[in-house]
């Protein structure tokens, strides 16, 4: 896994990809951090987070992760890499782990956000924390749904537009609840699924087991999913 994970980085370190992604990134808490908390005085990152949460993973991760199996199938390196002396897992986890750390390494700008303020007042380090570690566990679950839906095409552009899809059905979710309002299987599903409720939680510094697990549950729903499409094509 530690080849393939250092083969990915490299390759996106290599392409004008990953400096685009973590200038987006900079750009959007910049601009965020600027207007809120130095022309306004705010002392909470939560703007900040809030624009990343909302623009800047729309917008960043299906770029960075349309590549990730797409490319190689495209350029007809995918049989090469099935018969590396590597498992499908180690494959799968090697080009999802180089393609999380570019995104933590974009949001890890919020930590030196804080400590800016810190010396001037208490940022509320709490839901720094909270936010940071919310960011993180969706950031890791779009980057393996990106990953999934790269290995079902071999267009960049398809598999970008399917984990956008993706975003947006999870951010509308809540929606059902307006529309079927008498349904109570619906709300307990909406309950369940709703990411923006569950992340919410982080934002006010409670980290909450059952949310940690419904993000890493998912992260690794779609990294198994990605696993069982390559070992169907490979014996294909």
């Amino acid at each position: 896994m530690s080849a393939i994970f250092k083969r990915e980085l490299r390759s996106l370190f290599s392409s004008p990809l990953a400096y685009l992604v973590l200038a987006v990134l900079f750009a959007i808490s910049g601009y965020y951090f600027y207007l809120a908390n130095m022309e306004f005085g705010y002392r909470s990152l939560n703007y900040v987070f809030s624009a990343l949460y909302s623009y800047a993973c729309f917008l960043v991760l299906p770029i960075l992760t349309m590549r990730l199996f797409s490319e190689e199938k495209r350029q007809k390196t995918d049989q090469a890499l099935f018969t590396a002396p590597v498992s499908l897992t180690g494959i799968v986890m090697g080009k999802f782990f180089a393609a999380f750390l570019v995104f933590l390494i974009g949001i890890s700008i919020t930590l030196v956000f804080a400590v800016v303020i810190a010396f001037m007042t208490n940022p509320g380090w709490l839901s720094v924390f909270g936010n940071y570690i919310g960011l993180m566990l969706y950031g890791g679950m779009l980057v393996a749904a990106g990953l999934f839906f790269s290995c079902l095409t071999e267009s960049q552009l398809i598999a970008a537009l399917c984990t956008f899809a993706f975003e947006l059905v999870l951010s509308s979710v809540n929606y059902l609840t307006t529309v079927f309002a008498d349904n109570k299987f619906v709300e307990t599903v909406v309950n369940f699924l709703s990411v923006s409720d569950r992340y919410s939680h982080f934002t006010a510094g409670a980290i909450h087991y059952g949310d940690i697990v419904f993000f890493l549950s998912m992260t690794a729903l779609f990294i198994f999913l990605a696993v069982r499409v390559l070992d169907r094509k490979r014996w294909a």
